[in-house]
């Protein structure tokens, strides 16, 4: 083959190229609008049917030099990358995406900045019980420097003889605490119907484990001005938990806070298994504060401390955990509460860590 030949049949093949990079493209933009229809609709995006379908079509008619295995794989790789392209379309599309708002949300709480750089802490008892109970936790809180104060009034619990809570009266008792030590109150709402009446005691409102796809509850959550600290699902997907967010920012609520808590699996070591990744990868996918619970996802108490200096080296915004004066007499999870000196403890060793 002479010089001349070699260098036709490659320009043919650059014009081929291109050929095909016009085609790819031309398909791209058929994808993408295939994609916005199944979105609008709630239709899965994967569909295995029209996919075998596709393939067997190209196949078929398959009469040049490649086997008809080389083809398939050539083709589900640009199948596979069509529905990589639909999926990022519509992680574009939400709102709580960083593709949507580069830059990092920062919540304001009573002075509070949350999402700024600067590591935060939720601290409290896991329900709240008395008066007494809640104040001696807020004043170990408020001699630390902190400002957020946790304390279930609502109580959402796996067996319907436990501890539900004092609701309302509970909610006072934190305002009545906050606003004695100048903190602000984190409280969980379990019910769209309690928002209403909770609102003038509370300055987060917390959606729970169970209630993070109670889509109602979220929506409600959305129609306020206050913040939210929503928790992931105990069996929820990073993508499931995302789409939770999106319902509360969609009705107008963008001071929303993550709560990595563990999830269910297997291990029975834990209470939950902590996904300490899933931060990092909250942070890269929203513009969102993340936080991470170390009480409930581990459920013991000898763990709260390496679990939180995990968090506070991969990133993490805030650090969640659960303060009773005496947890043995606690009436909810008293085998993952910090007591008082206990707390100390805790907050003199972060403080170590965090200085470097």
């Amino acid at each position: 083959m002479s010089h001349n030949e070699m260098d036709n049949l490659r320009q043919q093949l650059d014009e081929v190229n291109m050929d095909l990079l016009e085609l790819v493209n031309r398909r791209a933009m058929l994808v993408q609008e295939i994609g916005k229809i199944k979105h609008k609709q709630s239709m899965k995006r994967f569909d295995p049917v029209r996919e075998r379908d596709m393939l067997n079509k190209i196949t078929e008619k398959n009469d040049g030099p490649f086997e008809k295995s080389t083809i398939e794989h050539i083709f589900k790789e640009i199948f596979k990358a069509s529905l990589e392209l639909q999926e990022d379309d519509h992680r574009k599309a939400l709102l709580v995406s960083r593709k949507k708002k580069p830059n990092d949300t920062i919540i304001n709480i009573k002075g509070e900045q949350i999402g700024n750089g600067k590591l935060n802490y939720v601290i409290g008892p896991c329900a709240v019980e008395s008066y007494e109970q809640v104040a001696q936790v807020a004043e170990a809180i408020k001699h630390k420097g902190l400002k957020l104060l946790r304390g279930g009034a609502f109580k959402p619990r796996t067996s319907p003889y436990d501890f539900q809570g004092l609701g309302l009266e509970g909610l006072k008792i934190l305002k009545r605490v906050a606003d004695e030590y100048d903190l602000a109150v984190v409280s969980e709402i379990v019910n769209p119907a309690h928002i209403e009446e909770a609102i003038d005691y509370i300055d987060v409102i917390q959606i729970g484990a169970r209630n993070m796809q109670n889509f109602e509850l979220l929506k409600a959550a959305g129609d306020i001005n206050k913040p939210v600290l929503l928790k992931r699902g105990l069996s929820a997907t990073i993508d499931e938990f995302i789409n939770a967010a999106e319902y509360i920012i969609s009705r107008g609520n963008g001071n929303i806070i993550l709560c990595e808590r563990g999830i269910r699996t297997y291990e029975k070591a834990t209470r939950n298994t902590l996904d300490i990744s899933a931060v990092p990868i909250l942070k890269q996918e929203t513009h969102l504060p993340v936080m991470v619970d170390v009480t409930h996802s581990t459920g013991r108490r000898d763990l709260l401390l390496p679990t939180a200096k995990a968090a506070l080296a991969i990133g993490a915004d805030g650090i969640m955990a659960e303060v009773h004066p005496d947890p043995a007499v606690a009436l909810s999870d008293s085998a993952q509460q910090m007591d008082i000196p206990m707390f100390d403890n805790f907050m003199n060793e972060l403080a170590k860590v965090n200085r470097y």
